[in-house]
């Protein structure tokens, strides 16, 4: 796993009730993380590995996005 694709996990889990995952793209892509297509590329990838289902984490994406708060703490 990316990155790029970690940090949108931990993004998605920290997001507000509001927040859609284009505003977490473009969020991203404002603190030049990537690039719109490139964020709009890993959440089309997210979703086909199962992290992502109807703009919510699922309980696989929810487990590495932990895992990725715990990696990133360190």
């Amino acid at each position: 796993m990316t990155t790029e694709e970690k940090v949108v996990l931990l993004a998605i889990m920290k997001k507000e009730e509001n927040e859609t995952l284009q505003d977490i793209v473009l969020m991203l892509e404002n603190s030049r993380l990537f690039t719109l297509k490139e964020g709009k590329k890993i959440l089309k990838s997210l979703k086909k590995e199962g992290y992502i289902k109807e703009s919510e984490l699922t309980f696989k994406g929810l487990e590495m996005a932990k895992t990725v708060e715990m990696e990133f703490k360190l």
